[in-house]
Order: structure tokens, then C-alpha cells, then sequence
């Protein structure tokens, strides 16, 4: 019988533990806390393989969900907690933006693509969304260095799916010497070109086309210039929203082609933007960035 270590957290922790689930060799948790970064309470889901249960430093993956996400899409569909368990890898995954509750009123729209659930993981600069749409700030900042201080991570790699998939991209090139690997999941490549990011874009940044382009993942890959050894990019191929433009996956490569940044792009024939694409490649994303962790 394997040894179990139950992790709990220290008196003067941040984190509100929400829930704790035996799954594999270790434990599935949802926290909260309050962010003074979003002016909201914030949750998040944390899969610790039993190495850091026990204390040892492990490699951590931060988990960036698409539109109308939050942290339990990919901790319920994904599937990723055996080969984490195997590996020895901790997963992150944040909510994908601030929320209202019973105490707080946080801006909305009825567009699913813009407001609640759709961050864009940047900060927004018009009126109503800077007081609480903020969430560059909160995940490259706030919630890396709470991460940091409470967990045993010795490596942070970014993902993410759609949505997310931008801002791991985006965030992984604002910051490379936060993040160890970068990889993507049918990503957002140039939210400033798509009808979605223009709609978005419009409500956080107003006219400012400069904003725009320096909250654009493929802009900031091509403005920064090589970063990482390789990053690894899974596209459905039979995609919806790549069909209808939303995607712009042929800017990534050019991007990369013109920062030098060596890019695995892999187009998978028959599948489509859901979980179950997401769960067909997901180990390899994790393979990838417990690969580069080792070289980190």
C-alpha cells in the first residue's frame, strides 16, 4: 500500500479550503480566497500528486479555461489527474474571470464571448471593467505568488484550452522567466482579429487599437521574439470556430515563424473544440511540460 500524506494548509494561510477528493496517488482540491487584485472572492482547483503531499517540490502546470469556464470544466472532463498522479505533477486551474455573488456586483454582458467568463486574462482599461477585470494582473502576479508561498512547486508551466489557450500564450511571452513551458489548446491566436476578441477588446480597451495589439498573443510573440525551446500547440481539425475565423491559427505561425520560436503545431483530423478533443492530447501537453521542467 502506497503512504498517504493528507496536505493541509499552515494557520496563517490566504486559502479557504472549499473541498478534498482522493483521486489516483493524491488529492483533488478546490480553494478560494480573496483576491485584492480582481476586488473579488477567487477559486481554484489544485490536483497535488502525492510528492507534494508528502512536501517535495513537484512541478506545477497553471491551467487557463475557455469561454463561460471556470475550474471545474477541465478538473470533471480532462481527465489529467492519472498521468499527474504518475509524473508527479501538481495542476493549477483558476476560474476564468471574476464573478458576482450575494456581496459584490461585477460587470456582465449577455454575449457569452464578452464579460463573466470571458477575461481575455488581461486587465481591462475602460470603465466598468478596470475596477474588476483585471486578470493578467491576477494570474501572473497574485495568484503565481500565492501559489508559490502555499504550495511545494518548484516549476510553473502555462496552459490552456480556447480562451485560455490566449492567455497562455499571451501570458507565457509577457512573462517568460515566470513560466518554464508554454502550451495551447485550440487557442485564441489573435484575439485582436477575431469577432470575438473585437467585440471584447471593444467593451476593456474602448478605440485604443495599441492595447488591443499588446493584449494579442501573436503581436506579443512576434514583438518578443523567441522565448522557449519549443511550445506545443493541439488544433481540432474539424474545429468549428477555426472554420469560422474565431481561431486565426495560421497567424501563431507566423508569428513564430518571425520571432524564431520554435512552434510543434499538430492539426488532429476529425476532431472538434469539446473536452473530448481535450482529453485525446492532454497527456502529451503534460508529458511537454514535465519535459521542460526537468531542463528548467
Amino acid at each position: 500500500m502506497n503512504n498517504y500524506y493528507a496536505h493541509s494548509l499552515p494557520a496563517n494561510s490566504k486559502l479557504t479550503q472549499k473541498s478534498v477528493n482522493r483521486c489516483f496517488n493524491g488529492e483533488q482540491h478546490y480553494y478560494s480566497h480573496q483576491s485584492t487584485t480582481t476586488k473579488t472572492p477567487m477559486t481554484f482547483s489544485v490536483y497535488l500528486p502525492d510528492e507534494a503531499l508528502a512536501g517535495r517540490r513537484c512541478p506545477a502546470i497553471m491551467y487557463l479555461s475557455g469561454l463561460t469556464c471556470n475550474a471545474d470544466n477541465v478538473t470533471h472532463k480532462a481527465h489529467f489527474q492519472q498521468r499527474c498522479s504518475e509524473l508527479g505533477i501538481i495542476f493549477i486551474a483558476p476560474d476564468s474571470s471574476p464573478r458576482s455573488d450575494t456581496d459584490i456586483d461585477v460587470p456582465n454582458d449577455e454575449r457569452y464571448f464578452v464579460g463573466q467568463g470571458a477575461s481575455y486574462y488581461i486587465d481591462a482599461t475602460c470603465a466598468p471593467w478596470a475596477e474588476n477585470f483585471n486578470m493578467q494582473s491576477y494570474i501572473a502576479d497574485e495568484l503565481y505568488d500565492l501559489l508559490r508561498a502555499e504550495l511545494a512547486i518548484s516549476s510553473i508551466g502555462i496552459m490552456g484550452h480556447s480562451m485560455g489557450g490566449h492567455g497562455a500564450l499571451l501570458l507565457g511571452f509577457k512573462f517568460p522567466s515566470k513560466f518554464v513551458s508554454v502550451s495551447a489548446l485550440s487557442p485564441v491566436c489573435a484575439a485582436s482579429e477575431s469577432a470575438w476578441g473585437q467585440a471584447a477588446y471593444t467593451e476593456y480597451f474602448g478605440d485604443d487599437k495599441a492595447l488591443w495589439q499588446q493584449s494579442d498573443a501573436a503581436h506579443t510573440i512576434e514583438t518578443v521574439g523567441r522565448q522557449y525551446l519549443n511550445i506545443l500547440v493541439d488544433q481540432g481539425a474539424a474545429d468549428q470556430f477555426l472554420a469560422d475565423g474565431q481561431l486565426q491559427t495560421p497567424k501563431l505561425q507566423q508569428a513564430c515563424k518571425k520571432a524564431q520560436q520554435p512552434l510543434t503545431l499538430r492539426y488532429q483530423a476529425g476532431h472538434d473544440h469539446s473536452y473530448y478533443f481535450i482529453q485525446t492530447v492532454i497527456n502529451d501537453h503534460i508529458e511537454h511540460h514535465w519535459r521542460m521542467a526537468q531542463l528548467s
